[in-house]
């Protein structure tokens, strides 16, 4: 073979430059089917327990070359028979010719890939979950971190009333926690379609069992049991509801748009040279400008959401033309959406999670821009103080619209400095109040009850959301960058 190959032809970027090596084993063809190995071989076992004519001898020969696939002949035999399940049922029986008459007895194709895809998407949960975590411990430390520190807030990413850093991030934070809960309860909510026959009724088993209903529920039991379900579909087609794929990406997709806002949220702050994305020491941010410091991360992040956002048109238009008891036009649409979905999330969690490792924040700059609009923001502290020293509240009131007025002008027509305070400190009418001014202008008292919503947020709402996974908070990844 032409060691180029792989340059002559498409690749998928999610796989051969993003994606973790778990995740893309998750939805390999190797795991795909061993997975159809081992489903073969509960069958057989199941079967066999039941009573049917299968060995010990047979299904020891199954187990024995369950992991070693000719992939080659599967490939031959597909280009013959134009089934890709039988194919690897005649590979699996060339290897296990003792085994070959009892292999994929009373099933059907979708025993196999149906079963095999749940399989997929709940360990693809599993592999997501605890990525998830790590990003919502990272990010709570941040936030703990700058519970503190004012910062403006922005509405219509106009400057507004100040909050703190980390009650912006507890913004994000209930966001993901909301992705948490949606993440483990499609996770949970997965069950086996089991062993169900070619529209669901069952009625090869029933066959195989001569009528008697009681076994063919304890091999649907058994079998799901051993494929480590707790719960099979009561009733199916010849596929499981195709809704469960809607249940499953609905969820990713929508930590796509949370992944989105906050890395959208830290572009604007880097902007503003507020707070950015981690840097690296030799890492060039423009090939003309030296001096840039992009937000690649954060922009490889928003880019990937959107490709999973519009992931969830699949399953819903899947589900949606099915007929009757299935049609196969969502086989070539799942074998594309299904994996794309968990890798894409897999992706976007572990650049998350770099990011939100090294946040760099600047204090300084905050304060300059606190300072910028803060005169404004304290005109109506102002006129509390003034009116406590015994002034007249209309009167201060036109007072401080008349000195806005002219500070604004030299702000937005000369582009100096907002002298908001210089034109109070310059007339005498505010005399009183002078020597009050640096307190009624500190930032803390600006910020209401937010260091305290951050500690009780952190505290009732996202440690515990956190207990499941405290084995594996502390891992850290490398990311290819």
């Amino acid at each position: 073979m032409d060691t180029f190959d792989e340059f002559n032809k498409y690749r998928s970027p999610l796989v051969s430059r993003y994606a973790s090596k778990e995740m893309a084993y998750n939805f390999s063809d190797r795991k795909k089917f061993t997975t159809w190995r081992k489903l073969w071989i509960y069958l057989a076992k199941a079967e066999k327990a039941l009573g049917l004519p299968v060995t010990d001898a047979q299904v020891a020969e199954m187990e024995s070359h369950a992991e070693d696939i000719d992939f080659a002949m599967a490939a031959e035999e597909e280009s013959k028979l134009r089934h890709d399940v039988m194919a690897h049922v005649h590979t699996f029986a060339h290897c296990c010719p003792t085994a070959a008459p009892i292999i994929h007895l009373g099933a059907t194709s979708c025993y196999v890939g149906d079963n095999t895809d749940l399989i997929m998407l709940r360990d693809g949960f599993d592999i997501l979950l605890p990525k998830l975590a790590r990003v919502i411990d990272r990010l709570s430390n941040f936030a703990e971190k700058y519970a503190g520190l004012p910062t403006l807030g922005f509405t219509h990413y106009q400057p507004a009333q100040l909050t703190t850093v980390g009650k912006r991030a507890c913004l994000w934070l209930q966001d993901l926690a909301m992705d948490m809960r949606n993440l483990q309860r499609a996770r949970e909510d997965l069950r086996f379609r089991g062993v169900k026959g070619t529209t669901g009724t069952q009625a090869s088993f029933l066959q195989l069992f001569q009528g008697d209903h009681d076994k063919v529920e304890d091999l649907d039991r058994m079998v799901t049991e051993m494929a480590g379900f707790k719960k099979a579909y009561m009733v199916t087609g010849q596929t499981y509801s195709r809704k469960v794929d809607i249940d499953s990406l609905s969820p990713l997709a929508s930590m796509g748009a949370t992944i989105h806002k906050i890395c959208t949220d830290i572009r604007l702050l880097a902007n503003l040279k507020e707070i950015e994305e981690p840097f690296e020491k030799e890492q060039i941010g423009s090939s003309a400008m030296a001096y840039k410091r992009n937000p690649m991360r954060c922009e490889r992040c928003c880019s990937l959401a959107r490709h999973l956002i519009a992931l969830l048109a699949d399953p819903l238009q899947t589900a949606s033309v099915q007929w009757l008891e299935r049609t196969l036009d969502d086989s070539a649409n799942r074998r594309i959406s299904l994996p794309e979905s968990f890798l894409t999330a897999d992706i976007i969690l572990s650049t998350l999670q770099n990011i939100t490792e090294g946040l760099v924040v600047y204090p300084k700059v905050i304060e300059r821009h606190i300072h910028h609009e803060l005169p404004f923001m304290a005109t109506e502290n102002i006129i509390m103080a003034m009116v406590k020293a015994g002034g007249n509240r209309q009167d201060c009131h036109e007072k401080i619209r008349v000195l806005s007025q002219q500070a604004a002008t030299v702000v937005k027509q000369e582009g100096g400095d907002n002298d908001l305070l210089a034109r109070v400190q310059a007339d005498p009418y505010f005399a009183p109040i002078l020597g009050h001014l640096d307190s009624i202008l500190d930032p803390k008292t600006f910020i209401g009850r937010a260091p305290q919503q951050v500690a009780r947020f952190l505290s009732e709402e996202v440690r515990p959301l956190l207990e499941p996974y405290k084995a594996e908070i502390d891992v850290k990844i490398e990311l290819e960058l």
